[in-house]
Parts: structure tokens; sequence; C-alpha cells
């Protein structure tokens, strides 16, 4: 008895501190309003299911793992919809490919656009952006549309790696702006594009080149571009990261912290300077997104034995030495990013098991194995935990100091894509729906 106690008053004492939760009616980015999976006054249902809970289901086409954005009662998605390639064009496409064992390679690839009506899920528009007759192979857990827009000031942000960028006006879908930036990403697109103030971030590390830049949100020209760190790795597939930026504030200042192959870096989002690196080892293809807690940022270094480290972001120049606060290999992830409660961060790793860490110093305070695989970032809806796995398992897990599974959900659909929150209810894109889900 004295334990539960002890657990409630742990939690309640974590919810009354987080200073950054949402309790409005947008979920604009990717991870939601602060871009770190929090919605901390929702109430969501533990349980629901195919016919349980469901206020609607839409039906999307094509095959995509972006994340539904919300703002003013419309959910915006990203789509690409496919035509297989012949065994022929497999053939060419692959031949000189040295990864070719772990690719696929479509014969045609339409990226579109897709709002949906939150209150009854019909579908407002489908805008078809753009049509590519000559695909590059991609990794088959990835999909051509795999970054997750963005919506602010009235604009829709829709990005696809080196495939275009598009600026669309939120209220009729028309294109306002086109850009295309060609990176040799090897295995597909995976950056999401932020929005800070007038300008949108884009993160590019291919396997060619490896640089972040803005654009300016209202016209989509160039304001700054910069380089990433030299990297010490020979082999180009060892180069390339997918993840998305945060901002924090440090000082008065705010930074944009984004983690890449070896380097995590803090940049100006005014004039791109960078203002601190940490060397965080050999990971690459980095694609969580990072979290704040306190003074610290915590971050998954990819493959191939990703770790979690937390930094502290009060540095300047190259800080290897001098700002790494910990790092834990146990249970880090490579994928799903990790999302932090009160002083304890939540993380599941790719292969279902899910530690409880203290912010402070990288202890691990418990596991346990949720089972299956994991792509999707968790997100926090009140006083619940969101886990939802490759094969449609959604776990909802209690904000609690021990372990406590309160339910565990089947959508019989795969999801890769992370879910998000509006108000009480739960969004969830499987492989061909999107689904909302209240009490």
């Amino acid at each position: 008895m004295k334990n539960r106690i002890n657990e409630l008053l742990w939690c309640g004492l974590a919810l009354s501190t987080v200073t950054y939760g949402f309790a409005d009616e947008r979920w604009p980015q990717f991870r939601g309003p602060d871009g770190q999976g929090h919605a901390t006054e929702a109430s969501i249902p533990a349980q629901f299911g195919v016919k349980q809970g469901v206020r609607w289901r839409a039906p999307i086409a094509g095959k995509a793992w972006s994340s539904p954005v919300i703002s003013d009662g419309r959910i915006w998605l990203t789509t690409a919809i496919t035509e297989a390639a012949t065994d022929e064009e497999k053939a060419r496409k692959l031949a000189d490919d040295p990864l070719k064992a772990i690719k696929d390679v479509a014969g045609t690839v339409e990226f579109q656009a897709i709002c949906v009506d939150f209150a009854t899920g019909n579908v407002v528009h489908e805008i078809s952006l753009a049509k590519v007759d000559d695909p590059e192979p991609i990794n088959p857990l990835n999909t051509y549309a795999s970054p997750t827009p963005v919506i602010a000031g009235g604009r829709v942000y829709c990005h696809f790696g080196n495939y275009g960028t598009w600026c669309l006006n939120a209220e009729d879908g028309a294109i306002v702006w086109q850009r295309q930036i060609v990176v040799d990403y090897s295995v597909g697109p995976g950056s999401s594009p932020y929005v800070h103030g007038d300008k949108l971030i884009l993160v590019c590390d291919g396997t060619d080149q490896q640089f972040v830049m803005a654009l300016d949100a209202a016209t989509g020209k160039e304001v700054w571009k910069t380089p990433r760190p030299p990297i010490r790795a020979t082999e180009v597939e060892y180069r390339k990261a997918y993840s998305t930026p945060i901002a924090v504030q440090v000082r008065g200042e705010t930074q944009l912290i984004v983690p890449g192959a070896q380097w995590i870096c803090a940049y100006a989002p005014d004039t791109g300077r960078e203002i601190w690196r940490i060397d965080h080892g050999d990971g690459f293809s980095v694609s969580p997104r990072p979290i704040a807690v306190g003074d610290l940022v915590v971050f998954s270094t990819g493959y191939m034995k990703p770790e979690l480290v937390a930094v502290k972001t009060d540095g300047q120049g190259d800080v290897s030495q001098t700002h790494v606060a910990w790092r834990v290999s146990r249970g880090a992830p490579s994928k799903p990013s990790p999302i932090a409660v009160g002083d304890r961060i939540f993380v599941v790793n790719d292969l279902g098991v899910l530690t409880q860490l203290r912010s402070a110093d990288g202890s691990i305070l418990w596991q346990h194995r949720l089972g299956g695989q994991y792509s999707a970032s968790p997100i926090q809806a009140g006083d619940k935990l969101v886990f939802c796995s490759h094969t449609g398992a959604v776990t909802v897990v209690a904000v609690d100091a021990q372990y406590r599974e309160l339910a565990k959900n089947e959508l019989e659909a795969a999801i890769l894509a992370s879910p998000a929150v509006v108000g009480d209810d739960l969004l969830i894109r499987t492989e061909n729906e999107l689904l909302r889900i209240g009490k």
C-alpha cells in the first residue's frame, strides 16, 4: 500500500511540474505542439479497438508513415501512391546497389497531400503534388512519404526529401510555392520539416552531403545553409541521418538542436551559425527526435549500437569532452523517440522493451517488455502513455513510478506512424486508414 501511495505521489508531482503541455485543439507538427509528444491535459480512453471507441475511420490511399497534423478542425496528411515496378525495372535500379538485399523500389510514385475534416472524417482536399516515373530505391520499412508535414501561419508544409517541398494554403489547398533540394538519402526520406518563426528548417543529412538549411516560409527562398561538421566514416552509408530539430532556450538564446551522424549540433535559427557541437560516436541513420529535460537535451545515436545520450546545452564550440552528462545503451532505440514526464524519461526500443530512466543521471528505474517491434514515437495524453507497434498493438500505460499497463488494444493493421492527440481524442494512422478514437 505504501509503495502504491508513493507511486501516486510521484505521478502527481511529475504531472504538476511539466510546463510544456498544451490543452488546445492543435497538433501542428511531428510529436505535437512542443515537438516532444505531450498533451498533458488530454483524457483519452484506455481501452479501444477496431469496433470500440472509434468515432470514424477514413481510408487513406497509398503508403506513408508520416503522422497526421491538425489545426482549425482540419487534419493534414501526406501519402505516396505507388505503382509496382516490374522485375526488369527492379533489376535495373538495384543492379549496382550494395544494399539491394534490404531495398525495394516502385515503378512510379505520386505524391499527395490530403486534408480530412476532424469532425466527420470526410476528405476535404486531395491534392496531387507531383508524379515521379523513376523513383530511387528505399528500405521496405520506409515509405516515399515518411516526413510529417507541419502547419504554421495558415500554411501547410509538405516535405518528401529530395522529391520536393511544397507550401500549401491551409484554407483551400492551393500551392503557394515548391522547392526541390536533392540529397541522396539512400533508403528514402525521413526528416520532418520544422517551422521556427518565419523560417522553414530542413535537415538534409544524405550520404553525399550533409547540411541544415532554412527557407523563407513565405517564399521558399534560401535564407541560410550550414554544412555539418566533418564525418570520419569513409563508408557513405554511415554519413546519413533522419532526425527532426527541436528548439530550446539557453540563457535567453534560442538554439536549434539537430542530431546527425557522429555529431549533435546546436544552431542559431536566424543565421544558421553553429553554437556548439558534440561528437557522440559512430552512430548514423539517427531518426528519433531529441527531447529537452531541464537543462539537458537527450537523444539517440541511431545505428548500429544505439545509445541514449544526455548533453548540456550551455557550451560553445566543440564541447565533446565537457558537456556529455550521461550515456545509456541498455534499452536505447534506433527509431522511436524518447518522451519525458517530469524528471523521468520513458523510451521503447525497436524490439519493444520499455524503459524508465531518471533524467538527472540516466539511471534505469525499471524495464518491461511490451513485445513486438516499434518505430512510432510514444505520446503522453494526460496520465497515460501510448505505444504503437508494427502489428497494430496499442499499449496504454499509466504515467507511474512503476510499470502499470492500463490496456493493450489491437487495431489489426500495421502502425509505424506516430499518433496524435486533439482534445480528448486519439488519432492513429495505420497502413490504410486514419482512425479517430474517443470516449
